[in-house]
Order: C-alpha cells, then structure tokens, then sequence
C-alpha cells in the first residue's frame, strides 16, 4: 500500500504586512484562530501534518498537534523575528516526513480551505509530480508534490518557495468548488475579508472524534 502524502502547513513567516500588534496567525478566527483553524481543517483529512513554525506562534500549533510534528525554525542570523524563506520551510517541512507520499503545501493563513480539498489534490499525486488547487480556473492552494521530487523539494530557500518546481514540472490543476482556495490573511483588510466569507458560508458539521 502506498504511502499517504503529508500536509505541511507553513506557518514560520513573520507577517511584516499585517499592521497588528499580534501575528496574524493568531488572530481569531471562528472558534480558533487564524492558524489554528488551517490545522484543523488539515488533520481532518486523516493525512499526517507537520507544522513549519517559530517559536512566535509554536504555542498556538501545540494545542493542535504533537510536538513531534511541528518543526520550529531559528530567526534568521542577524535578522531578528526574520526567518530563512518559504523555500527554506519548504525544505525543512519535507525533510522531516522524508518517508511520505509527497507532500502538499498548506500555508497556515488560509484557514478556509477545505479538507476536501485537500483529498481532492491529494488524490491526484500518483499520477502527477506537480498538483494544485484552482477556482473557477484560478490557481491557489494547496500544491500538492509527488514524493519524486523529494531531493529537489529539501534543497529550496529563500523566499520564492516552490515556484520554479511548478514551472519545471507537467503540474494539473484539480477544479475545486471552494473559494477559500485564493483567500490569505496578509493585510488587516484581508483577515476582514475572510471574516465575511465565513459568515456567508454554511457551517459544516465536524465529523464526531
């Protein structure tokens, strides 16, 4: 039996955008927070999750999953509250479930994708080395990477993530009919915005535990 990919959610960026004096991630968020939501949605799944964080917000990923799974970056030397990149996230977060199925890439300010969602792109890793979620013909998140591309997935850094993975690689969107696929929390004025998309939506039921 094939392996499951694991979810990395990314959750290590400080935020510099967003005018608050709390990080973003930890804004609230329906009965959670900004970033705590991400993980429940994530480990709704069933698949494994790892979380890419810093010590700002490692807390916040502790009342969700086992330390075991949660990988806390250093600041970046001189650069204090700065951290290595979305690459080197990236890297790290693969490293760690090195025995993985592939790996999709959640960022952890975006709490309204599905975890259907998430299976949906899941679903499409064996037969495809690059997979990501679209609405309405837009791409967004999750990326999904089959475990081939593990040796090129653990050598990124820097701040442009995956990118030149998805260009190099034949990549497929899977059509989603979930909204929250383009919705991130940088701004103040988009952690509002996520605020009224979520009051316009229906709850869904979570399953029993």
């Amino acid at each position: 039996m094939k392996k499951s990919p694991t979810v990395i959610v990314l959750a290590a960026g400080r935020g510099s955008r967003f005018k608050a004096p709390e990080h973003k991630l930890l804004q609230a968020f329906g009965s959670s927070t900004v970033l705590g939501t991400a993980l429940e949605h994530a480990i709704e799944t069933g698949l494994p999750v790892r979380v890419v964080t810093t010590a700002a917000v490692s807390a916040e990923a502790l009342r969700h999953v086992a330390q075991r799974d949660i990988i806390e970056l250093p600041a970046a030397a001189g650069h204090s509250g700065e951290t290595l990149g979305m690459g080197f996230s990236i890297a790290s977060g693969v490293a760690a479930s090195a025995d993985a199925g592939g790996w999709l890439i959640l960022p952890g300010d975006m709490p309204s994708v599905r975890p259907a969602t998430l299976l949906a792109v899941a679903a499409r890793l064996p037969q495809h080395p690059v997979a990501y979620a679209q609405h309405i013909g837009r791409r967004g998140h999750p990326v999904g990477f089959a475990a081939e591309l593990y040796s090129e997935l653990v050598q990124l850094s820097g701040d442009e993530g995956a990118r030149r993975l998805v260009a190099r690689y034949p990549s497929i969107g899977v059509e989603v009919d979930d909204p929250g696929v383009l919705i991130d929390v940088d701004t103040l004025d988009d952690l509002a915005a996520l605020h009224a998309h979520a009051g316009s939506q229906p709850i869904e039921p979570r399953p029993a535990h």
